[in-house]
């Protein structure tokens, strides 16, 4: 029996990315810009990036419906994702990316069955593991969004700005402590 299918996988996805969109709303247009070290890519360009991160999983799994990604033409993909991110982005046009992207993703991602999800892949040769199927490939993109979504939430910290799941944390222990104290 499966618990974990298409529907939850679109539902999962969608907390992440308003997750993610709520910390591209908390931080300042004028702090888009800012860059935490030499060779990282500023909260715009990372944003951006996380916008942009599911054009792998749609091109090899939704339009070529690859079984193997051997022979893929990774270096043109990198380059057409490199020229994309690098597009001058308002605020706004970064939110807009976000929302549009992660919904039109998660609504790829609810119209899955599960025999395609159990699909196996073959990975490139010589890699471990061998193959993988299209649910572990295709749940890497919320994987991918969450590790960057840690790396903004510290941004937010440098900025001075104490992020939204902590905030929300903080309140509802405040609560149980004044609940157990009354």
């Amino acid at each position: 029996m499966n618990y974990y299918g298409p529907r939850e996988m679109a539902d999962s996805f969608r907390t992440v990315r308003r997750n993610t969109i709520q910390i591209a709303q908390e931080i300042p247009e004028e702090k888009y810009g800012f860059r935490p070290a030499d060779d990282v890519r500023t909260v715009e360009k990372l944003l951006t990036h996380i916008a942009l991160l599911h054009t792998f999983n749609k091109q090899v799994h939704l339009v070529e419906r690859r079984s193997a990604v051997g022979g893929f033409n990774f270096p043109e993909l990198m380059k057409q994702m490199r020229e994309d991110e690098a597009k001058p982005r308002t605020k706004a046009g970064v939110l807009e990316l976000l929302a549009a992207n992660g919904e039109e993703w998660a609504a790829r991602l609810e119209g899955l069955s599960d025999e395609f999800l159990a699909e196996r892949v073959q990975m490139m040769p010589g890699t471990e593991p061998e193959s993988k199927s299209r649910f572990e490939m295709l749940i890497s993109v919320k994987e991918h969004e969450m590790h960057h979504r840690g790396q903004l939430m510290l941004v937010e910290r440098m900025l001075g700005i104490v992020p939204h799941l902590s905030r929300q944390a903080q309140e509802r222990m405040a609560a149980m402590e004044a609940s157990r104290k009354g």
